[in-house]
This record gives C-alpha cells, sequence and structure tokens, in this order.
C-alpha cells in the first residue's frame, strides 16, 4: 500500500492547554480510518489539523509527500477533500449546483473536462441518495438531506484523501451504512479515509484502522479487534461497555451496560 497522508508529533496548544498532545497517524491508499473517543478527547482538533484547517502549534503535517503547511488552497483541496463539523446549513444554492462546487478545484486543469464534472457529480449524488433532492434548494432540506449532500461534495472533489468529521451525524440506520459504505468504495478505489466517529459499531465494522483519542492523546490505534475492547473502551468512555463479537457481521458489536 502506498502512503498518502503521514502526519508526525502533531500538538495543538490553545493558551496553557493542549488539545492535540503528540499524535503521529500515517494513512494507506485502501484505508479506512476511524478517529474515536468521548466528547473532548481532541478528534475534530486533529483532523482540522490534518486538513491543513489548523495550523499545529508542533509537528508536520504531508499529504501526497507534500507538506500541508503553507500550501496553496487550490493545490491543497486537489490532495484533500474536507468535511468540517458544523458546515453552513442556510446555502442558497440548489443541490445539484452545491455538489458541483466540489468540483471547483479541478477546473481549468488540462486533463479534466464537463463530462468529467458530471460523471463525478452524477456518481455522488447516487452514492449518498440524493438524486432525488437534486433540483432543491439545499436550506429548504433536512439536517440528514444537507449531511448526505455535504457528504456528496466531498465524494465529487475526488481528493485523493478524504477527511470528514462525523459524516453519519443526524443520518438515519440506512444512511448511515449508505454512506460508509461509500468511504470504503473511496477506500476501495486507491484513496484513504480518515473519519471522526461517535458510533463505535460503525467504527468496528467499516474501519481497517481505529485511533482512540483520549485528553488530546494516542490510547491506542490498531485494527478494530485491538483498539476496541472493554477496558480501553471503559476507561476512555467512563463508563462499562461490553464487546462481543457481531452476530451476522464480520466486526465487534460495543455494547453500554449499567454501572
Amino acid at each position: 500500500m502506498t502512503g498518502l497522508l503521514d502526519a508526525t508529533g502533531l500538538v495543538y496548544a490553545a493558551g496553557d492547554t493542549r488539545l492535540v498532545s503528540g499524535v503521529s497517524l500515517d494513512t494507506a491508499a485502501g484505508e479506512v480510518v476511524a478517529v474515536v473517543g468521548p466528547n473532548g478527547a481532541g478528534k475534530s482538533t486533529l483532523l482540522r489539523l490534518l486538513a491543513g484547517d489548523l495550523a499545529p502549534t508542533t509537528g508536520d503535517v504531508r499529504i501526497l509527500d507534500e507538506p500541508v503547511a503553507g500550501a496553496a488552497l487550490g493545490d491543497l483541496a486537489l490532495r484533500r477533500s474536507f468535511l468540517g463539523q458544523h458546515p453552513a446549513s442556510d446555502v442558497p444554492f440548489i443541490v445539484s449546483d452545491v455538489v458541483t462546487m466540489g468540483r471547483h478545484p479541478h477546473r481549468g486543469r488540462p486533463e479534466n473536462t464537463a463530462d468529467a464534472d458530471r460523471d463525478a457529480v452524477d456518481s455522488a449524488l447516487d452514492a449518498t441518495d440524493t438524486q432525488d433532492v437534486a433540483n432543491r434548494v439545499f436550506a429548504t432540506l433536512s439536517g440528514g438531506e444537507q449531511q448526505r449532500v455535504n457528504v456528496a461534495r466531498i465524494l465529487a472533489q475526488e481528493a485523493p484523501v478524504t477527511l470528514l468529521d462525523e459524516p453519519t451525524a443526524a443520518l438515519d440506520i440506512g444512511h448511515q451504512e449508505l454512506v460508509m459504505q461509500s468511504l470504503r468504495t473511496v477506500a476501495g478505489s486507491g484513496g484513504a479515509v480518515v473519519a471522526v466517529l461517535h458510533d463505535l459499531n460503525l467504527a468496528a465494522v467499516f474501519a481497517d484502522r481505529v485511533l482512540l483519542l483520549d485528553g488530546g492523546k494516542v490510547v491506542s490505534v490498531g485494527t478494530p479487534q485491538e483498539v476496541l475492547r472493554e477496558q480501553n473502551l471503559s476507561s476512555v468512555y467512563r463508563h462499562p461497555v461490553r464487546v462481543i463479537d457481531h452476530p451476522f457481521r464480520d466486526g465487534r458489536l460495543v455494547l453500554p451496560v449499567d454501572e
């Protein structure tokens, strides 16, 4: 596998508080990496550091072996796509135009064509089950529909590295599965995906590796079987859990239990 994203020794401090402390992560082509942990663990801050949306206090992020720090936004957008935690909800454009915005980094490049733009947008709408709202005004959609459109925009961008903060937030169970399958497809086509997830069971089923954070530090990183262990999770989430083999899927099942 070819490494696409490499972060080394990331520290991000706000005043005297370290929100991220000494985090390193390498992500290979073909991988889905889930970042998990309790509220305030530093997950969103880490993702913003990986995306170049925040500059680390110390440490280095490289995508396609090129530094993120100091990169022009247009160049960065060709290397990575980024869906933050709270995207705008009052966008006055129709859905198809919002998804087409994901193609902006490719405009004017000799290898890009109008057909390529159209195919990428159609594929992204199909992958997120948003074709039926393509002509609706984005601001009139439900929260779950808006989230699927935002994911579609990211998919249409077709960047080698895809970074998403809670991509399944506000989605019903069927669309959670659909979005996670679409991210697996991105990885299967040679991309690398890093997603912050609150649903540990989605991480268990769809991720190749899991990065467990607490207090801005890495508690554990490895396969879901290695990381999603009762002792790890009960300690980090400050609540007892049971972890069992999923009865009908390839993965683990995390269940909260009474204290």
